[in-house]
């Protein structure tokens, strides 16, 4: 015989959540337990066809709240919300005769109830296994409910489905199990998003019980994508920095050869660098500028030193010759 564990339990405090809240203390816990039961039969009694998801209920000393999860939230709310009124209503007066018949004391507890619509009900799977125990309460082939809800599951995004029914199926004598399968589902791996449900579907020739498994993904933890995002933001930053000298080095390479165009232009002459390689890209990059700029600096100190005042003498040197033959 296989030991089976629930998807829920299995994965509490990991990916999922409590579905009761409170803090209880020696016979307190007994009671509160009892009264969280006894809420939850009384709506899914009175509301068989308000498609309820689940319910939630969060505890104080004084005050309940009471989530309710449902695709249907007009029936549960009714005509100007009047069947919620009447639902709160019982609640309060169920939880504080629970409480005064526990503390001996005159309490009130007053009861807060909150109707939350569920989004996409084909990715719910208490919703599907409803819907299948609705098919086969009105006779519905099985094998043809099992199907449809698994195709519907998996188009509305589930990467995988399980359906399995058990009891008399088709109304046969002796009863067995048969599901359906698609796509992955890892009820192994905690991080795995696996919603479950079970539900029964009451025939004539008994009840049959219906389970579903949907596989929506993996949950990834906090820390885990705290973590992959710091290293993704090191990363970038590691790559901005190893692309800055690389862009730099490809404006490197196109100044030395323009400066070489420029030399092979001035070496070889006119005709020789027009003729060079060098030459015609230091043409395109116009560095022959650069060269008479610096021939121009250095023709400027050449008037400078015009020997104005050498000249003086040299024009007394003949003088003096003249002089000398005078002499």
């Amino acid at each position: 015989m296989g030991h089976k564990v629930h998807p829920y339990g299995f994965r509490l405090g990991i990916v999922t959540d409590w579905k009761s809240r409170w803090y209880a203390e020696g016979n307190q816990y007994r009671q509160y337990v009892l009264s969280d039961d006894r809420i939850r039969e009384y709506l899914k009694n009175l509301l068989p066809h308000a498609a309820i998801s689940r319910i939630e209920i969060e505890r104080t000393r004084e005050r309940v709240r009471v989530d309710v999860h449902t695709a249907r939230p007009g029936i549960v709310i009714g005509r100007r919300g009047v069947q919620a009124d009447e639902i709160r209503g019982t609640l309060e007066q169920m939880e504080t005769k629970a409480a005064r018949a526990v503390t001996g004391k005159d309490v009130n507890i007053q009861v807060q109830l909150n109707i939350i619509e569920v989004k996409t009900p084909d990715l719910d799977s208490q919703l599907l296994a409803q819907a299948v125990a609705e098919q086969l309460s009105s006779r519905v082939s099985f094998r043809r409910a099992m199907r449809k809800a698994v195709n519907t599951a998996i188009k509305a995004g589930a990467q995988g489905v399980k359906i399995s029914c058990a009891g008399r199926l088709g109304g046969a004598e002796m009863s067995r199990r048969e599901g359906y399968h698609e796509g992955k589902v890892p009820l192994h791996t905690l991080r795995a998003d696996i919603d479950y449900g079970f539900t029964e579907a009451r025939t004539t020739f008994g009840r049959i019980g219906v389970k579903v498994w949907i596989y929506k993904g993996d949950v990834v933890p906090v820390r885990e994508a705290t973590a992959r995002r710091r290293a993704a933001e090191q990363e970038a930053a590691a790559a901005g920095k190893a692309a800055a000298p690389v862009s730099a080095g490809t404006e490197r390479p196109s100044r030395p050869s323009g400066r070489g165009g420029g030399q092979g232009g001035s070496r070889s002459g006119g005709p020789g660098g027009g003729a060079g390689g060098g030459g015609g890209r230091g043409q395109r990059r116009e560095p022959r500028p650069a060269p008479a700029a610096q021939a121009a600096p250095a023709q400027a100190p050449a008037p400078a030193p015009p020997a104005a005042a050498p000249a003086a003498p040299a024009s007394q040197g003949p003088q003096t010759n003249e002089g000398s033959p005078g002499a």
